[in-house]
């Protein structure tokens, strides 16, 4: 139920046609004709060499050879000959088949025909021996050539009764008994090829039956691992016993040639995600009912599985499927950024009108000749708390107008270069601070490149003013790397700092609204930055860079803070 062929569809290869397994299945038909007729040359050299062996032996088998032994005997002799090189033909298939039957069947004809005669004509019985060879032809042979055989048989017969009655009177000898004899000829030759056409025709229907099963298994094959749910098989005793490429690619098993594809006879679903493992069972022992979303690692996608039993009793298999949430997620944020578009809207205006009237305050009353000195200082919080909302409303209100995402493909190194260029002009830093490096040179990415620019912006903005504010000549301070994840077809694209990690309290909540530790931070840059991944189905994780890895991190094992954007299955197709 659950074994998966050898011989599957090749991933991008074309479905086999029906000509193709119909020459198959005709190819297979003429090789069991084939057989057929060996193994009616088989019964042929058995009844030859007991025809010879008796008589050699002084046993006595009263009618048989009792008229002619020495006939009886040569014309054994010259069967059994035959028996073996028809082997010979038969096994080297030459002349042709029907050239064969022919041959063998009209020889079997003539030698029974002489056999009987040497003991004593139709009374001897070895007539009925010839009903093997007649129902043989008429088997292998179409229609009139079964008919053609039966008449050969009943002439021979009826000759050698015509013989034996005007040379050689035998008693017990009669016209009736090679009637009768003649007659059971013509009735086994229609009886025979008729059940062998209806034989065929099944035999057809069902080779035909087993092309269609073939085609539709290896078309079931084909789309599921073309689509882009996982779909997974496991069995009662835990073992994944069939997987899809996109279950491979969600679950981070790699694909067909990877470690765990390659684990005979299957692999445990505990040893391809315990996660999921832990899931199943308590679907399989009934102590949940609903799935929870999860994800295989920590830069994963989140999944959601679904659980479906395969039979109807316990030790049944169990059907999963796997969904990528991101296109859900990206859905459930298009909607969330509208009503957060119409709410804002509705209350720039109420907020920014009053803080303007407080700005404007604040710096009339700065430039009044009247107020204390130590009035002063309070003016000034109240222009850096203004400010600072007067922030906060244009960060909003940014993200809130933000038209949907219109996604492109392009060369990542190429325009990280020009990203480079731009933030270090505009920020008036040295672009020696950068180093740029994409694994392979022409790795392509398919996002909003405007989106990418403020994500990238807002991460090197953050790295340059919580890192280090002196660097030595020819330091790098910001390493932007691009590659293919190992154990998936994701891009992603790092971007590693110098500055202090980040402790582990509060790494759980930087991708928070209004969370920072900055004193003048507004706690929206990466929550933004994250709104905007999920945005084109792309993802943004914190990785802590480990002190001492060197080939990690810029500053040759200095640590430091990595956050990764790892961009969507390049085979799915982006929502708009």
């Amino acid at each position: 139920m659950f074994s998966k062929t050898d011989t599957q569809l090749p991933l991008g290869g074309a479905l086999p046609t029906n000509d193709a397994q119909s020459c198959n299945v005709a190819s297979s038909g003429f090789s069991e004709t084939w057989r057929l007729l060996k193994l009616l040359n088989g019964y042929r050299m058995v009844v030859a060499a007991l025809f010879v062996t008796l008589p050699l032996a002084g046993i006595d088998s009263q009618s048989l050879g009792a008229h002619t032994p020495e006939l009886f005997l040569a014309t054994s002799l010259i069967y059994l000959v035959f028996s073996i090189f028809s082997t010979v033909t038969l096994y080297s298939r030459w002349p042709r088949f029907g050239v064969q039957v022919y041959v063998q069947v009209l020889v079997d004809i003539l030698i029974v025909t002489l056999l009987m005669h040497a003991s004593g004509g139709i009374a001897s019985g070895l007539g009925m021996l010839l009903l093997v060879s007649v129902a043989g032809g008429s088997i292998l042979m179409p229609g009139r050539t079964a008919i053609f055989f039966a008449a050969t048989a009943s002439l021979m017969v009826l000759g050698e009764q015509i013989r034996a009655h005007l040379l050689d009177p035998l008693p017990g000898g009669n016209y009736t008994q090679a009637g009768l004899l003649g007659a059971a000829f013509f009735a086994t030759a229609w009886l025979t090829y008729t059940l062998a056409e209806r034989i065929r025709a099944t035999e057809k229907l069902a080779a035909q039956r087993g092309v269609d099963l073939a085609n539709m298994q290896q078309l079931t094959e084909y789309i599921i691992q073309r689509m882009q749910t996982g779909v997974l098989v496991v069995d009662a005793q835990e073992n994944v016993r069939l997987i899809n490429e996109s279950a491979r690619h969600l679950l981070g098993a790699g694909s067909e040639g990877s470690d765990f594809a390659a684990q005979q006879p299957y692999q445990r679903i505990e040893q391809l995600c315990p996660a999921l493992a832990g899931q199943w069972r308590d679907w399989h022992d009934g102590l949940q009912l609903e799935t929870q979303v999860f994800s295989p690692s920590q830069t994963a996608a989140a999944l959601l599985p679904r659980f479906a039993h395969m039979g109807t009793d316990a030790a049944s298999g169990t059907l999963i499927f796997l969904e990528d949430t991101a296109a859900l997620a990206q859905q459930a944020q298009q909607m969330k950024l509208a009503s957060l578009g119409r709410l804002t809207a509705s209350i720039a205006h109420e907020i920014r009108n009053p803080l303007g009237a407080i700005s404007h305050a604040a710096q009339l009353l700065a430039e009044s000749p009247t107020h204390e000195a130590g009035d002063a200082r309070f003016i000034q919080i109240i222009g850096d708390q203004t400010r600072r909302v007067n922030t906060i409303i244009e960060n909003i209100l940014q993200l809130s107008r933000r038209e949907r995402s219109h996604p492109q493909e392009f060369m990542l190194k190429d325009w990280l270069e020009g990203f480079v260029d731009e933030f270090s002009r505009t920020q008036n830093i040295d672009a020696s601070l950068f180093a740029v490096e994409a694994t392979p040179p022409s790795l392509r990415v398919r996002i909003d490149p405007s989106q990418l620019h403020q994500i990238l912006w807002n991460l090197c903005d953050n790295a340059l003013r919580h890192g280090p504010k002196n660097h030595a000549v020819g330091e790098t301070a910001i390493y932007l790397r691009g590659g293919i994840m190992a154990d998936s077809p994701h891009p992603f694209l790092d971007v590693i700092d110098r500055s202090p990690a980040i402790a582990k309290e509060v790494v759980e909540h930087i991708f928070e609204p209004f969370f920072t530790t900055a004193p003048q931070g507004t706690g929206l840059g990466l929550y933004i930055s994250r709104e905007l991944c999920e945005c084109n189905q792309a993802r943004l994780n914190y990785l802590a860079v480990r002190q001492g890895a060197s080939t990690d991190a810029p500053g040759k094992g200095k640590g430091g803070n990595c956050f990764r954007i790892t961009f969507a299955d390049p085979r799915r197709k982006q929502v708009a």
